[in-house]
């Protein structure tokens, strides 16, 4: 493969832009195939095959060590003179790359970061019961507690409430807390 034939700065934006949402923003359905077939079609799959590899580990060294500027200028000033990596011109794509793209990059790294859904409300109120199948827990008081559980980066509308985790804890007081509360 001819040197000029991967160093081209739009075809390898391109890489790097499906590499990032492959990667990193949960779009999967970028294949090797596709990105050599429109990116580089002159390039045989043998030899796109590492470039492509390559790239993506760069990428990923990048994101997963949050690098600043001066961090990736260093980073990519040494692949630059290790054997078998990067041009020049490919470090210049990459850097520009990564200065458009970093905080997106690291916004869904964060968010695909935390393991469970987090809090997005809560309400409660006392109420006293009125029925019960034993006489002694009516006007016992009872404490509701709802708590709205989501995904975090997930926006929910009023239409998708089935879609949000609604949890309802229900708590009895303490008899002794029973004075408080009056019946009507």
């Amino acid at each position: 493969m001819a040197a000029g034939e991967l160093e081209g700065g739009k075809p390898l934006n391109g890489l790097l832009n499906a590499l990032a949402q492959d990667t990193f923003h949960g779009h999967p359905g970028i294949t090797e195939e596709l990105l050599r077939s429109q990116l580089y079609p002159e390039v045989p799959p043998e030899e796109f095959r590492p470039f492509l590899a390559k790239m993506r580990g760069i990428l990923k060294s990048i994101a997963s060590a949050d690098m600043d500027f001066n961090q990736l200028e260093a980073f990519l000033t040494a692949q630059t003179k290790k054997q078998g990596g990067i041009t020049s011109d490919q470090a210049a794509v990459i850097s520009k790359f990564w200065k458009s793209h970093k905080t997106k990059i690291r916004e869904s790294l964060m968010n695909q970061s935390r393991w469970n859904s987090g809090l997005r409300g809560l309400s409660w109120r006392v109420d006293g019961k009125s029925q019960s199948r034993h006489s002694a827990q009516i006007h016992t008081p009872v404490a509701i507690i709802e708590l709205e559980l989501g995904k975090y980066g997930q926006v929910y509308h009023a239409h998708s409430l089935p879609a949000l985790h609604l949890l309802t804890l229900v708590f009895l007081l303490a008899s002794d807390l029973s004075h408080h509360f009056k019946p009507y």
